[in-house]
């Protein structure tokens, strides 16, 4: 993993200010003729993520200025410094601790990179900041520590990263926290009860499996957290495109959010018990791959007739959310790569959220805007329940006719969560199609830092919330 740009005071370090559009102007006839001139020529507006070196009279580089633009949606800006020629450099703005902390993160995030598959090279100098005072860098530490993991499990090719690599990533990660890991596999998923998850996988070589891991005390509110672990997707005999298939090593997604959010859930040691529940397997075509038409047996008891084995994520955390839901945990978060159709209505970047609990959403929605890690909510409109009905079962797995196709997958799921009160259901791309300030092309974490910011403000964390990073100058 990538370490944290970051040094102590150091008197030869540049200084970079930071501007908004509306401060350029003052900014700059509060400095010598030369900077102010250098500025209106080089048409700088404080645009977001726009960096402008500024050079001494003598041509040495003397420091910067960096754009945060208007719109408090930039979360990143700070990621732009890594645009600087290789140095030591000190943001020379006085920074209330929310402000630093953002920007401490950002410039964080912007040195990720992922080279596991580059030929090694001379590592080049680097670009170090000095710890803006104030910043909370245990929770920079956590949180780019989270974030790279995300990144990296999802960045890795289904070659390396099948069922049985992500149970050893997660397997790693509980062991670093004393966590406690159960993984069932293949045939003793259905001993187990688990058919729809043994179903999916059956067909690879690389055997399906169950991943379970509990941390925290006995006695702390129940958090539980499933996310969708398929490595690799065809689309099984219903098979994907080849040009769909291109992206499919990241539809194990959900899985690397969720083992992140957990990352800095037991990293911050918060006062809860913590429960990882991944379904792990490759939906691939053999010989004994689950049909178009097949019913199948599920963990809850219902049955479903399969109307599209490319619909197979929901099946699979159906089994894993049934087994969270007999435990009625405090607060059920799943996460997915579920639908296309979720993309369609948002976009990339916004992952969709379905709750039915009001105030849930409510606070979801509060965490995300503070954190720029937002999703947005879709309904779980009841009405739409009839498009996943069966003539020969319980339900269906594919709606008919392809509308609303993020909530009647939503649907679907709330069918095997019956006893649980809060429950949240999170549909997010986990990929960025196109680089952008500390968002580097290539696998994503998305929602972790909000849904963190919540389960620690109310459960447990109490610097958390007088902390509470929403606040101060992005």
């Amino acid at each position: 993993m990538t370490s944290l740009p970051f040094i102590a005071e150091d008197s030869a370090a540049l200084p970079v200010w930071t501007l908004r559009p509306d401060e350029v102007e003052h900014w700059a006839g509060r400095q010598a003729p030369f900077f102010a001139r250098w500025v209106k020529a080089a048409g700088f507006k404080g645009e977001a993520g726009r960096l402008l070196p500024l050079p001494e009279p003598d041509g040495r580089l003397g420091g910067a200025i960096l754009g945060l633009g208007k719109d408090e949606g930039e979360a990143w800006p700070h990621a732009a410094l890594h645009g600087l020629p290789p140095g030591r450099y000190f943001l020379a703005d006085e920074l209330d601790a929310a402000t630093a902390t953002r920007a401490a993160l950002g410039f964080a995030l912007g040195s990720y990179a992922f080279t596991r598959y580059r030929e090694a090279t001379p590592a080049p100098e680097p670009r170090l900041l000095v710890t803006p005072p104030f910043a909370d860098m245990a929770h920079v530490r956590r949180t780019f520590a989270a974030v790279a993991l995300v990144r990296d499990l999802i960045n890795t090719p289904a070659s390396d990263m099948g069922p049985a690599e992500l149970a050893e990533a997660a397997l790693d990660l509980g062991e670093r926290h004393g966590a406690k890991a159960t993984v069932i596999v293949g045939d003793d998923l259905l001993e187990a009860g688990y058919p729809m998850v043994h179903a999916v996988g059956r067909a690879s070589v690389r055997a399906p499996r169950l991943i379970d891991l509990r941390w925290g005390p006995e006695d702390g509110p129940r958090i539980t957290l499933v996310g969708k672990g398929v490595c690799f997707d065809t689309g099984g005999l219903d098979l994907k495109p080849s040009s769909a298939m291109l992206l499919m090593k990241k539809d194990m997604g959900g899985a690397a959010n969720v083992l992140g959010l957990a990352s800095m859930i037991m990293e911050a040691d918060l006062p809860v018990r913590l429960r990882v529940l991944i379904p792990a397997v490759e939906n691939a075509v053999s010989g004994n791959a689950f049909r178009p038409g097949d019913v199948l047996n599920t963990r809850k008891g219902l049955t479903v007739e399969i109307g599209n084995t490319d619909a197979e994520g929901r099946l699979v955390l159906a089994d894993a959310l049934a087994e969270a839901d007999e435990e009625k945990p405090d607060l059920l978060i799943d996460m997915a790569t579920l639908t296309g159709a979720a993309r369609v209505a948002l976009g990339p970047d916004l992952p969709a959220l379905f709750t039915p609990d009001d105030a849930l959403a409510e606070a979801v929605a509060r965490h995300g805007m503070a954190e720029r890690d937002s999703g947005w909510r879709l309904p779980l409109w009841a009405p739409y329940a009839r498009m996943i009905d069966s003539k020969v079962a319980d339900l269906n797995n594919a709606s008919e006719g392809g509308f609303a196709g993020a909530i009647t997958a939503a649907l679907f799921l709330q069918r095997f969560v019956t006893d649980t009160t809060r429950w949240l259901h999170i549909d997010l791309y986990a990929w960025n199609a196109k680089p952008g300030p500390g968002r580097p092309a290539g696998g994503e974490a998305m929602t972790i830092r909000a849904l963190y910011a919540l389960i620690a403000r109310e459960y447990g964390a109490r610097e958390h919330g007088a902390r509470e990073h929403g606040g101060g100058r992005a």
